[in-house]
């Protein structure tokens, strides 16, 4: 299963205005969820890929992709939500 990651910049932008509320800035996309974080750990062949003629359905032009199976998300800890 395909699974591709991106940084969202509308996150990061907020996270500037707003240091006491940070938002996750890394989306991890599959066919059957969004997950959202701060720490994504790849344990297997992956490529990054610039698109800027079909960007994402989300906009994304930049983002990693690689297998399901190779990829940790990290929880984020109560104190950072």
């Amino acid at each position: 299963m395909k699974t591709v990651i991106h940084v969202n910049q509308h996150h990061i932008k907020h996270n500037r205005k707003h240091p006491d509320s940070t938002k996750p800035v890394l989306t991890v996309k599959t066919y059957k969820s969004n997950d959202y974080t701060d720490e994504v750990s790849i344990n297997g062949p992956s490529k990054v890929v610039y698109s800027p003629l079909k960007p994402l359905s989300c906009g994304a032009t930049v983002w990693i992709e690689c297998d399901s199976e190779d990829v940790i998300i990290h929880a984020r800890k109560e104190t950072d939500i």
